[in-house]
């Protein structure tokens, strides 16, 4: 899927914040442009791309996902403040990357329901061919609203297009009804995608995988489990037996990733390398991430952390060059960690918990866990977490979730600022009754 530019396709694309689009003059219509088998391979194509957004994971949402917690801080040399902000967890309503963030995923939900509008009344598609299209860009609109709801809480679920003003003005929904909307799209998805060893698109095992973090983030212990279980009894990924090589492009432990290209490239390497290497480093590992490291655990410290002249830095996404090193979304370690931690939450086979944990742990070159209880292993896992999947995202979801923030983080001293704050464009566009500010902003 080497490059996704079919930008032209989708005229009717509002912003996130509903803030209304001039129509371009070279633009065309959805409805000249979705005509025809063709026009809708364009357009599923096309739904990918809000993921590639520099407010998205092109920059902001994996470094504030960190920058949030205890894996990453805001260097004093640093000058973005609406990272200062974040990592002092004192974020401003107007902040500018906030917004990027809710602004692209809601572009991608948007740009998804205007081809899935469009796919039922398709001539030249069979039924399987609507089907697989449906499974993906149904995919992407759920992923777009899990994430979403893990950095606002309760949001606009969107399943119709934003069209003029049609759809600005809508209210928020419960935690409850965006987990069973994104639910319903990756059960669709699961039964409707084929098997693909293409991990640039959505694929079965793809919302199998997601469908085990997102019960996982909600709690649904058992089907978290059984999700994990199913994709790693699929065996069609396997442990990269090299920590440095997993963030190699398409590599066997990923399941499904972000492309990038030197045409449209990602802003990781830029924002986290030292200046003395052309970068902006403004996210970076503190002493506290450094030391967190078991001292045997050197390959994945070294993959992880460079360090320049006693200058530390996160360097899984390294291609300060052209940011053409694509970012991955799911793969086949964070399954063992779902599966485990998953069993050990509800109690389950305690030995079946140490064997996910310890696959991870073997592959790292580590002993087997010392963790016997449930309450050491999940405190086990929660540290594996973030070891094994720092800078890729997690860690501030993982401490929200599991309602360790304000115990680990000592900035967050209030239930308030587990939420970040709905932009403050989004409240002064959209005048529903039910859009309201989170509490504490």
């Amino acid at each position: 899927m080497k490059k996704i530019l079919y930008f032209a396709l989708l005229l009717v694309v509002a912003t996130a914040c509903d803030v209304l689009d001039v129509k371009p003059t070279d633009s065309i219509s959805a409805d000249d442009a979705f005509q025809d088998k063709n026009g809708i391979e364009k357009g599923v194509q096309g739904a990918y791309t809000a993921f590639q957004n520099l407010g998205y994971y092109g920059r902001t949402y994996l470094l504030f996902s960190d920058l949030a917690s205890d894996n990453m801080f805001h260097p004093a040399e640093a000058t973005a403040s609406e990272y200062a902000q974040v990592d002092n967890n004192n974020i401003l309503p107007e902040n500018g990357s906030i917004d990027g963030i809710w602004t692209s995923a809601y572009q991608g939900i948007n740009y998804a329901n205007n081809v899935i509008l469009k796919v039922p009344a398709i001539a030249d598609m069979s039924d399987e061919e609507k089907a697989q299209a449906l499974g993906e860009l149904r995919f992407v609109r759920a992923l777009n609203h899990f994430n979403l709801l893990n950095f606002f809480g309760p949001i606009p679920i969107k399943l119709t297009p934003t069209v003029g003003s049609a759809g600005v003005d809508a209210p928020r929904s419960g935690a409850d009804a965006v987990y069973e909307q994104i639910i319903a799209d990756l059960i669709y998805a699961e039964e409707n995608l084929a098997v693909s060893s293409q991990k640039a698109r959505a694929s079965r095992h793809a919302a199998t995988a997601l469908l085990a973090r997102v019960y996982l983030y909600k709690g649904d212990y058992a089907l978290a489990s059984t999700k994990a279980l199913e994709v790693i009894n699929s065996k069609a990924y396997t442990l990269v037996k090299d920590y440095d090589k997993v963030f190699v492009d398409q590599s066997s432990e990923s399941i499904f990733e972000i492309d990038f290209t030197v045409t449209n490239r990602n802003r990781m390497a830029e924002y986290t390398f030292p200046t003395l290497l052309k970068g902006r480093r403004e996210a970076a590992p503190p002493a506290e991430m450094l030391a967190a490291y078991e001292e045997a655990d050197t390959l994945r410290k070294k993959a992880s952390i460079r360090d320049t002249l006693n200058i530390s830095y996160a360097a899984k996404y390294k291609d300060l060059a052209t940011g053409a090193d694509n970012i991955i979304v799911l793969r086949l370690a964070e399954m063992f960690l779902i599966r485990a931690e998953a069993e050990a939450r509800s109690e389950g086979i305690i030995d079946t918990v140490k064997l996910n944990l310890n696959k991870v742990r073997h592959r790292a070159k580590l002993e087997d866990t010392e963790a016997e209880t449930y309450t050491a292993l999940l405190r086990a896992i929660e540290h594996e977490r973030r070891i094994e999947l720092a800078f890729e995202g997690h860690r501030w979801f993982d401490l929200v979730r599991t309602n360790r923030a304000l115990e680990v983080l000592p900035l967050v001293k209030d239930v308030d600022q587990t939420l970040f704050p709905i932009p403050l464009e989004e409240i002064l566009t959209n005048r529903h009754p039910d859009m309201e500010q989170n509490h504490g902003y």
